[in-house]
């Protein structure tokens, strides 16, 4: 899995390579506009940041586009790191091989996402990246993004805000490793799809999982049959409801009903001090 500290470095790199292509005169108060501007969050929330990032990408940097069908890989771990990538639609995951040989799902991408910031300090991808179903991908040349992002202080902005989103996944991702049960665990990843989703102005209301129990319960630290008897758990609890047989298509009729089991097991475990 990529940790924090790692995507912290990375972050400190892409710093360092920006400077190397800032012109000498600045723009006066360009740096300032941005910081007196629309927060991170509410943004995200509002659905912003993804339509932001592929409108300037779109105006500022040459972008090749790819589709990429279910199972394509985008690259491969150890390749040379010369290039990122955004999700324009579809959606992608990263992969990890462990040392036994087995595939773990460290993350999820959707729409407006970006791809590939694990090669920028090694200069080399240390993880997969796998179309999970049919997606359209930009690849864009990392230097010419820099040289974009030192003209454009606002795509420099997005970018930082990526990475940071990332880094903030990840540190979630140990939080909910590291201290939730099962059930709870099967529970947050599902909110968070959904979040992701409503995020973007896409429907709750029928989820399509498209990734295997195998791939959930690497992904989350579990046993697939743990993943199983959690899903069935939620959809008892009436947080989710299960639309066909093969209980791969998913409603979440309330993200906050599903927030609410999370929070509920999540307090069987630390209940408050008193």
């Amino acid at each position: 899995m990529n940790t924090p500290t790692g995507q912290l470095q990375a972050t400190q790199t892409f710093a360092n390579s920006a400077r190397e292509f800032l012109p000498t005169q600045q723009h006066p108060g360009a740096i300032d506009k941005l910081a007196n501007g629309t927060s991170f969050e509410s943004r995200l929330a509002g659905g912003a940041l993804w339509r932001e990032s592929l409108d300037l990408l779109a105006r500022h940097v040459q972008c090749v586009r790819r589709k990429c069908y279910a199972g394509d890989l985008i690259y491969r771990s150890g390749d040379r790191f010369d290039t990122v990538f955004v999700v324009v639609t579809g959606l992608c995951k990263e992969v990890n091989l462990m040392p036994d040989g087995r595939e773990q799902a460290t993350g999820l991408q959707f729409k407006g996402d970006w791809l590939g910031f694990d090669g920028i300090l090694t200069r080399r991808h240390c993880c997969y990246a796998v179309a999970v179903q049919l997606s359209e991908i930009w690849a864009v040349s990392y230097p010419t993004l820099m040289r974009a992002c030192a003209r454009e202080p606002a795509l420099m902005q997005l970018v930082l805000e990526a990475i940071s989103s990332q880094l903030a996944d990840s540190r979630d991702a140990m939080m909910v490793m590291g201290t939730l049960k099962g059930d709870a665990r099967v529970g947050y990843f599902l909110l968070q799809w959904g979040r992701s989703l409503q995020a973007r102005g896409q429907r709750t209301d029928q989820i399509s999982i498209c990734l295997s129990r195998a791939d959930i319960a690497s992904h989350l630290g579990m046993r697939a049959e743990s993943v199983s008897r959690a899903l069935t758990k939620i959809a008892q609890s009436g947080a989710i409801e299960f639309n066909e047989p093969s209980r791969r298509e998913v409603s979440i009729p309330s993200l906050d009903a599903l927030q609410d089991f999370v929070q509920c097991q999540t307090e069987e475990i630390h209940p408050a001090m008193h």
